[in-house]
């Protein structure tokens, strides 16, 4: 069954996604990323421009083939239900992610804004309802 966690109180969703990819790769994992196709873009830059000596290698995955994805240890996809990786799916986005259940992690990424708060109550209570644990890490204590 997924994992899944919900990591609330980020201070920004893009810098906190950079950050959390980063700590991903270094570690080997394989990522995928979902959300709207703008955030994804807003994504694609961040990641080119984060980190001058840590470049985080990615793809689009609408705009890349399967052997690029394939190969590739971040995807970013607006229907990770297409991606090659099963291993971590990260949501970026407001609602359910489509087939979520195929990956080993999900992890939701969370900020203090109030429409953001309300969309993230609404996954939690799908996840709960069938049956899934959910892990919850506050940011705001974190720093």
């Amino acid at each position: 069954m997924t994992e899944v966690a919900f990591h609330f109180n980020a201070p920004d969703k893009l810098g906190y996604a950079c950050r959390l990819l980063r700590k991903a790769y270094g570690s080997g994992s394989r990522v995928v990323v979902t959300g709207d196709d703008g955030l994804l873009r807003e994504l694609d830059i961040a990641l080119w421009s984060f980190s001058p000596l840590e470049f985080v290698p990615h793809c689009h995955g609408s705009a890349q083939g399967q052997r690029v994805q394939a190969r590739s240890p971040v995807v970013l996809a607006a229907s990770p239900r297409s991606a090659p990786h099963q291993q971590v799916l990260v949501n970026l986005g407001g609602s359910v992610p489509e087939g979520f259940e195929r990956f080993e992690r999900l992890i939701e990424v969370v900020t203090g804004e109030a429409n953001d708060r309300q969309l993230a109550r609404r996954r939690w209570r799908h996840y709960a309802d069938r049956g899934y644990g959910i892990v919850q890490h506050d940011l705001a204590q974190a720093r």
